[in-house]
């Protein structure tokens, strides 16, 4: 806790947006401290997100946002909740896909 993990996490997805690439913000919807799709870091910065399921095929997921926006990278808040098929998925974007994922 404290660590700064979604301040870094902001900042990486801003750092892409400069350069004009797109990238997929994910949050576990068992996460609802900030009213839902909105990543927050303590000191105030956010983004809109997309919430998943422990449940949820991540690998489909990030395969249909990447036919329609052509993603350069997913960024995961709260990686603690992923569940070991999730983080498996997670891989397989990595390596079918080509797109780096980043866990916080």
């Amino acid at each position: 806790m404290n660590a700064g993990k979604t301040t870094t996490l902001l900042q990486f997805s801003h750092n892409y947006a400069e350069r004009g690439m797109k990238t997929l913000l994910l949050k576990p919807h068992i996460d609802d401290r900030e009213g839902g799709k909105q990543i927050r870091s303590r000191i105030g910065l956010e983004a809109e997100a997309v919430n998943f399921s422990r449940n949820e095929d991540l690998f489909q997921g990030v395969q249909g946002h990447h036919d329609s926006e052509n993603l350069h990278c997913v960024l995961i808040d709260e990686a603690q909740f992923l569940s070991r098929m999730q983080v498996t998925q997670l891989g397989d974007i990595v390596d079918q896909l080509g797109i780096p994922v980043l866990c916080y």
